[in-house]
C-alpha cells in the first residue's frame, strides 16, 4: 500500500527563515562575478591583451582539427593575431591575384627615373659648368634651318648635343635663324646661343677691292650694323692712326689698307678695323721688299706705292701691270707730266668714267695732264700684284698706251705716232 504524500506535495517550497539557502536564480548571480574594471574606459597607453587564454595541451600543442591552431602557433601578440585572423605569412599578397598591379608600378617607377634623368641631362647640357672657350664663328647657309644648324653648333663646339638643343627649344621657343655668320663661344649656355640668334646675324665681312679708296670702304663699312662710315673716314684721314711707310705730314691712310676681305666681329671698333688694314698692308709691303726695291728705283717706300696705286688704276688686269709701271717710270726719267685720267678723276672723288676737257683743267695737284711727277698721295689702295709690278717692272722704252680689247688688252707704244695708230684700232673696235 502506497503512503500517501504529504500536504505540501507539489507546492513549491518556501523558506521560512534566514537560514535555509538562496534560490537557485539567486545563487547563479552570486556565482557569476564581474571583473574588476568592466564599464571603464581603457587606457589608450595600455596595449589591451587578450581576456581569454588558450587552454593548450602540453603533450599535442596543436589540435589538427583546429584550423586555426593548426595553422600558426598560439600568441597573445595582437600584432601577429590580430582579431584571430591567420597570421599576415598565410595571407595572400596584395599583388598575387593582381599582377599587371605589379607591372603597373614598375611602369611607373621606371617613367619617373626617365623623367628626372631627363631633366638632370637636359639642364646639365643647357647649362654646361666651367668657363667659356674659345670664340666660334659659324655660318648659317642660304635655306637652312635652326635643326641643321644645330649639328653645326655640336660640330664647331659650341654645344655638345644637337639633340638636347632642339629638345631645349622646342621648349623655350624658336627664335629662328637668318642666313649670316654669329660669333658664339665654346661651352654657350642654350640661352646664349638662342639670344645670339634671336639678334641676327652679329659678324659680317668687310672686302676692300684692290683700286678703293678710303672713302669707298668707308661707305661699305657705314653699312654694316654697328659701324659708322663717317667716323671710319674720320678716323682714316685724320692722322691718328699711322702707317710703317706714311711719311711726316700726310695724314690720309689711302693706299696704305691691305686690300682682301675682313671679317667684324660683334663689338669691333673702327680703330681695330683700320689697325688690321694697315697690319696686312705692311705685311704685304714687307713680303715685296718694298723699301729695298724702292731704293733701286730710285724712290722712297711711299713713292713707290703711289707708283703702285696708279699703276692697279691704269694697268686694271695682269698683264697690263708691269709694262704700265715701266711707261710712268719713263716719263718721271723724262720729267713728263703722266696724263693719267685716273689720278684726275680721284680728285673728284671718282672711279671711272669719262674725263673731259673740262675735268683736265682742273687745277689741282693731282692733275697730272698740268703737273709733272706722282700724285702727292696714293690714289687708291694697290692689290700686291699691282705692288710687286711697280717695284719689277719689265725692261721697256713705252710712253703711251691704250686699250684696244674688250678684256682690257692695251697696246703700248714708244712714240705718239704709234700711240695714235693704237687709238685709231681702239676707235674702230668702239673702245675709245
Amino acid at each position: 500500500m502506497t503512503p500517501e504524500p504529504p500536504e505540501d506535495f507539489g507546492r513549491p517550497h518556501r523558506p521560512t527563515g534566514v537560514d535555509h539557502p538562496p534560490p537557485a536564480r539567486e545563487r547563479e548571480r552570486e556565482e557569476l562575478s564581474i571583473p574588476e574594471g568592466f564599464g571603464t574606459r581603457p587606457d589608450p597607453l595600455t596595449v589591451p591583451t587578450s581576456q581569454f587564454t588558450a587552454i593548450v595541451d602540453p603533450v599535442n600543442p596543436f589540435d589538427p582539427a583546429d584550423p586555426v591552431a593548426a595553422g600558426s602557433e598560439a600568441t597573445t601578440d595582437p600584432g601577429r593575431s590580430g582579431n584571430g585572423r591567420h597570421d599576415g605569412a598565410d595571407r595572400p599578397s596584395l599583388f598575387a591575384h593582381h599582377p599587371f598591379r605589379i607591372l603597373g608600378l614598375l611602369l611607373v617607377l621606371i617613367g619617373l627615373v626617365v623623367i628626372v634623368g631627363g631633366y638632370l641631362w637636359l639642364n646639365s647640357e643647357a647649362n654646361p659648368s666651367g668657363p667659356k672657350g674659345a670664340q666660334v664663328i659659324a655660318t648659317v647657309p642660304k635655306g637652312a634651318g635652326l635643326s641643321s644648324f644645330a649639328g653645326t653648333l655640336q660640330k664647331d663646339g659650341v654645344i655638345d648635343s644637337s639633340l638636347a638643343f632642339r629638345i631645349w627649344i622646342s621648349v623655350h621657343g624658336d627664335p629662328g635663324v637668318l642666313t649670316g655668320s654669329y660669333a658664339f663661344n665654346k661651352n654657350d649656355s642654350f640661352g646664349t646661343v638662342k639670344s645670339v640668334l634671336a639678334n641676327g646675324p652679329d659678324v659680317f665681312d668687310l672686302e676692300v677691292l684692290p683700286g678703293f679708296t678710303v672713302s669707298e670702304v668707308a661707305t661699305r663699312v657705314g653699312q654694316i650694323p654697328g659701324h659708322d662710315g663717317t667716323t671710319f673716314k674720320a678716323i682714316a684721314t685724320g692722322g691718328s692712326l699711322h702707317s710703317l711707310w706714311q711719311p711726316v705730314g700726310v695724314t690720309s691712310l689711302d693706299g696704305l689698307l691691305g686690300t682682301g676681305i675682313y671679317q667684324l666681329l660683334p663689338g669691333e671698333t673702327d680703330t681695330q678695323l683700320l689697325t688690321q688694314m694697315i697690319d696686312r698692308f705692311d705685311k704685304q709691303a714687307n713680303s715685296a721688299n718694298l723699301s729695298s726695291r724702292a731704293g733701286a728705283l730710285g724712290l722712297t717706300p711711299y713713292q713707290a706705292i703711289t707708283l703702285a696705286s696708279v699703276v692697279e688704276k691704269e694697268g686694271v688686269i695682269q698683264k697690263n701691270l708691269g709694262p704700265v709701271a715701266r711707261v710712268i717710270l719713263n716719263r718721271l726719267a723724262k720729267n713728263t707730266p703722266l696724263q693719267m685720267d685716273s689720278t684726275v678723276l680721284y680728285s673728284e672723288g671718282r672711279d671711272g668714267g669719262p674725263v673731259t676737257s673740262k675735268d683736265l683743267k682742273l687745277q689741282t695737284p693731282y692733275n697730272t695732264y698740268l703737273h709733272s711727277g706722282l700724285t702727292p698721295t696714293p690714289i687708291c689702295f694697290p692689290a700686291p700684284a699691282a705692288l710687286q709690278a711697280a717695284l719689277n717692272p719689265p725692261v721697256g722704252a713705252w710712253l703711251y698706251f691704250v686699250v684696244v680689247e674688250s678684256d682690257g688688252t692695251e697696246a703700248f707704244a714708244d712714240t705718239y705716232a704709234q700711240q695714235l695708230a693704237n687709238e685709231a684700232v681702239a676707235a674702230q673696235r668702239g673702245l675709245s
